[in-house]
């Protein structure tokens, strides 16, 4: 059942093409949404592919940002919302972490959102009531003991929310949500789907489980329609009890 709680809203999803960010999509726009979808998975896409316009992108690429953003501003007729799903996990223990690697994480996790924060502001700005969501993590709260890089750059992903929600206020809210372990492809695909290694994560969490994408999605709707008006710079746990903060 939908309520129609973004019923005529423009926003752009990036990771639309995989896990939160593909939930994401499909759930505004059963919430009365039009929706952009950002990835840099071209196959991926085709095959999420709803009711709104595609956009190959690569986050890291400013040019490239500042073009997508501007066609899909055009596309929709202006811009309500930014959704910045996409990301990349990485585990590798500090004293095994190449620069190369390091660099790489914190450009797509932390400056990835800024690009696109920062390419969608001037439309954004036209729009009555606006709002960006960045997903975070729950290991930018509480370190996870599994690699520095990784929570490194969701941490700096909460500091930017907080930092664009006191310079962009009032006229644009910006939330960020901070997941624990979901199940999805890139989750399966990073720990080869070790039933024994998530079981030992469930225990961890006071819910005894992992959270799906829908659940994550359901908060990022939340954040990001008109309901959560008077809410700007939180970092939201939904975690199923990881971290308490």
């Amino acid at each position: 059942m939908t309520t129609a709680q973004l019923s005529g809203k423009r926003v752009i999803v990036t990771g639309a093409a995989s896990g939160i960010g593909l939930a994401a999509a499909a759930l505004f726009e059963a919430e009365g949404a039009i929706v952009a979808r950002f990835d840099r998975d071209a196959k991926g896409l085709e095959a999420a592919k709803g009711q709104g316009p595609c956009f190959v992108v690569d986050q890291t690429d400013a040019e490239a940002v500042r073009l997508g953003v501007a066609q899909a501003a055009e596309a929709l007729g202006g811009l309500d919302g930014l959704l910045n799903a996409a990301g990349i996990a990485d585990t590798t223990p500090t004293a095994a972490l190449t620069l190369e690697r390091w660099n790489t994480v914190l450009a797509v996790n932390l400056t990835g959102p800024f690009l696109m924060s920062q390419a969608a502001l001037p439309f954004l700005s036209q729009s009555p009531a606006s709002a960006i969501v960045n997903i975070a993590s729950a290991s930018g709260l509480l370190p996870s003991g599994a690699g520095s890089v990784y929570g490194t750059s969701k941490a700096g992903v909460l500091m930017l929310t907080k930092s664009l929600a006191a310079e962009w206020g009032p006229a644009i809210r910006v939330n960020a949500i901070c997941p624990g372990t979901v199940d999805t492809n890139m989750l399966n695909g990073l720990f080869e789907k070790d039933e024994a290694f998530f079981e030992r994560i469930k225990k961890t969490y006071a819910l005894q489980r992992l959270a799906t994408a829908e659940e994550i999605a359901k908060a990022a709707l939340f954040l990001i329609s008109d309901q959560s008006s008077f809410v700007t710079g939180v970092s939201l746990a939904v975690d199923g009890g990881r971290t308490f903060h």
